[in-house]
């Protein structure tokens, strides 16, 4: 039996299909409900209420399961959601580790990501081999994921074989109002603006091939980096502009002027109640030039190819613009 946390999100949703469709057996946890984006699945999927922070729910959900596929996870920039980052992402992942212990578990596959590789170098390729580093390049979102990963490594020193993968920016259809879906809607409404960063990004569905290949192989106690290629966010606007017909991005948003709209939006978010479109971690983070290597993936696991961003873009907005036609 497979167990999936996080099965009602973005990537979690992905790898249950992929479960599904492979034939294997699959429990999942949701807290309030079941997406729609597994709706015509959802009958071959055991569903069990609870979440990470929930032991009682958790340990039920861990009985009978050989294998757990860590999905469950906060992904948070603003101001004030450090208590919760850490709540979910540490203790949350502690809860999953150790349980999986108690249980016996053969083997947990872990969702991190690239940011648990810290930026206090950000002038090279990052990669796996990288040490963490106290930096102020580091979002409170990295230092959530860096310490969920070493929970994980603790397991692993207390008997568990694990292996954890780290994400660059996921891209993927559905769930258009979170995450990279944004993305996809800022360019619908020809959003003028564009920053000069540089991150590395990868297809959802990628994410969920390589994590069910880690599980099946005798791979364990390794990280790696899962990044289809490196682009300018500039590139990545304009071509879902392009696949949209719609207008690219014109207007650089230079750091100065980052900082001034970070500013803004924390006065509006103040006042109107409402989530700030940008936060200071996200302004800055936005600037910055980063470059990941995947060459460690490619080698473990002869035969698989990241899909191209091209192909990953044109797959987002058709989906996309299909939604809209029957909306």
């Amino acid at each position: 039996m497979n167990l999936v946390t996080g099965g009602t999100g973005f990537l979690g949703s992905h790898l249950l299909r992929k479960l599904v469709n492979v034939g294997q057996p699959v429990r999942a946890l949701y807290r309030t409900a079941i997406p729609s984006q597994v709706e015509d699945i959802q009958h071959k999927i055991e569903w069990v209420q609870g979440d990470v922070l929930d032991v009682g729910a958790l340990e039920d959900a861990m009985q009978g399961v050989e294998k757990v596929y860590h999905c469950a996870g906060l992904v948070s920039f603003r101001p004030g959601e450090e208590a919760r980052l850490m709540k979910v992402n540490v203790e949350g992942t502690a809860n999953v580790v150790n349980l999986a212990i108690d249980t016996g578990v053969r083997k947990l596959v872990h969702v991190s990501s690239t940011a648990a590789l810290g930026r206090a170098r950000v002038d090279g390729v990052l990669d796996e081999s990288g040490e963490w580093k106290e930096s102020k390049h580091n979002s409170r979102y990295s230092v959530s994921k860096y310490h969920g990963e070493m929970e994980v490594w603790r397991g692993m020193a207390e008997g568990l074989d694990v292996a954890i993968v780290n994400p660059g920016i996921i891209l993927g259809a559905g769930y258009w109002d979170d995450g990279s879906g944004m993305l996809i809607k800022n360019a619908w409404k020809e959003f003028p603006y564009y920053t000069e960063g540089i991150n590395g990004f990868t297809d959802v569905r990628d994410v969920a091939e390589v994590m069910f290949r880690l599980m099946e192989s005798d791979i364990e106690g390794e990280r790696f980096v899962l990044t289809a290629d490196n682009w300018k966010y500039y590139d990545l606007f304009s071509e879902m502009a392009k696949q949209l017909g719609k207008k690219p991005p014109h207007i650089a948003v230079k750091p100065w002027m980052a900082e001034i709209v970070w500013r803004l939006e924390a006065i509006k978010s103040k006042f109107s109640g409402k989530k700030a479109l940008v936060t200071k971690e996200t302004a800055r983070t936005a600037q910055m030039k980063v470059y990941y290597s995947n060459e460690k993936i490619l080698k473990a696991l002869p035969g698989f190819s990241f899909t191209p961003l091209q192909t990953t873009i044109a797959d987002m907005c058709r989906a996309f613009l299909e939604q809209k036609q029957q909306n």
